[in-house]
């Protein structure tokens, strides 16, 4: 049963942190959705701020995942990767990237939280600079960090509009960079 009470309190805090930002949900309301109590709580993690770490990595790589497996559905170029955030920014739940919501909650950035999002971040560059390096682009790692910045933009403004047009947007823009 241990296993189940942290599975629980991770799937909680991942939909709740999400929908509502991290600093709204106190630990009451993880252990109301979860089901799990407050020894149980404190039995799997030493605080909030370790939950926090726990659905951000994890967070990482469930998202990663996802972003790699829709681009490949998408045709697996460069470009499908807007075409995978703007079919994400299109579900009803979508609010955005958990990172950049947890950097703009968290002042310092010296925080486990803002090592997590830089790191992310980094990952997913990775990820771009492959696609475009294998795409024939001499300059693939320039291209990467540039559509990472045009992702940022496209996911943030997507959040804004409630709709995945931004992303589609950003694709057209990216376009032009890979001419």
């Amino acid at each position: 049963m241990p296993t189940r009470a942290r599975e629980r309190l991770m799937q909680a805090a991942e939909d709740l942190f999400y929908a509502e930002g991290i600093q709204s949900v106190g630990v009451e309301r993880l252990l109301a959705v979860s089901g799990v109590g407050r020894a149980s709580f404190y039995r799997h993690f030493a605080s909030k701020d370790s939950l926090v770490i726990a659905v951000l990595q994890h967070r990482d790589e469930h998202w990663r995942a996802w972003l790699e497996s829709t681009v490949t559905a998408h045709g697996g170029g460069p470009l499908a990767v807007f075409d995978a955030l703007a079919e994400g920014a299109d579900n009803p739940g979508f609010r955005g990237c958990a990172f950049i919501n947890a950097v703009a909650e968290t002042a310092s950035p010296r925080s486990d939280v803002h090592r997590l999002a830089t790191e992310h971040k980094s990952r997913v560059t990775d990820f771009l600079d492959h696609l475009i390096e294998e795409a024939g682009h001499p300059r693939h790692q320039e291209l990467a960090e540039q559509f990472a910045l045009l992702m940022d933009g496209a996911i943030v403004t997507a959040m804004r509009e409630q709709t995945g047009e931004p992303a589609r947007r950003a694709r057209k823009i990216a376009e032009i960079l890979l001419a």
